[in-house]
């Protein structure tokens, strides 16, 4: 009789090269996207001598690529922010490396410090800006890499301490429309 605790396997399963996965060169999943993000963080010899803040604009430097794929530095001082967009076609990974940003969405808002990461999939729509007093950078990695970062209308967004239940439509402050 067959089932499944007569499966057995002889000898070495180490030893059967075709059922090993061959080290990758780049990443190709959701968590080694995460995972480069982490490697890149934790090295500050990769990334902290190129920095730079600039009061008029958000500062950024293209990292790396990748087959498919690019990682991002940035840098924010108090104040700037994105305006709410989102990423076209690409999935994202975002890191704080340095102090902290503010992320808004239309179900919430989330403070992220240094160490703080968000995974984002393509059609996520969100803004990002430093609410802090002190400059904070953060990394981006993009797969595939960003083509187009469209603007959305901030009616979209909630106000702060708006939740889900209010009785306003996407924020705008309107009433919402009695069905019966």
């Amino acid at each position: 009789m067959n089932s499944d605790n007569d499966l057995q396997i002889a000898g070495d399963i180490l030893e059967v090269p075709h059922l090993l996965q061959a080290p990758r060169e780049h990443p190709a999943t959701v968590a080694e996207f995460v995972g480069l993000a982490r490697d890149i963080a934790a090295d500050r010899s990769q990334w902290a001598h190129l920095v730079q803040y600039d009061a008029t604009t958000r500062w950024y430097h293209r990292l790396r690529t990748g087959p498919g794929y690019e990682v991002w530095l940035l840098s924010w001082v108090p104040g700037q922010g994105t305006g709410l967009h989102g990423h076209g076609p690409s999935s994202g990974v975002l890191t704080v490396l340095r102090g902290t940003l503010t992320e808004r969405t239309e179900r919430a808002t989330r403070v992220l410090g240094a160490g703080g990461q968000r995974v984002f999939a393509p059609g996520y729509a969100h803004e990002v800006a430093n609410d802090a007093l002190e400059p904070a950078v953060s990394l981006h990695v993009y797969y595939p890499g960003l083509t187009e970062m469209p603007m959305l209308p901030q009616s979209r967004l909630r106000p702060a301490g708006e939740s889900p239940a209010s009785p306003h439509c996407e924020g705008r402050g309107e009433p919402r429309p009695v069905t019966a």
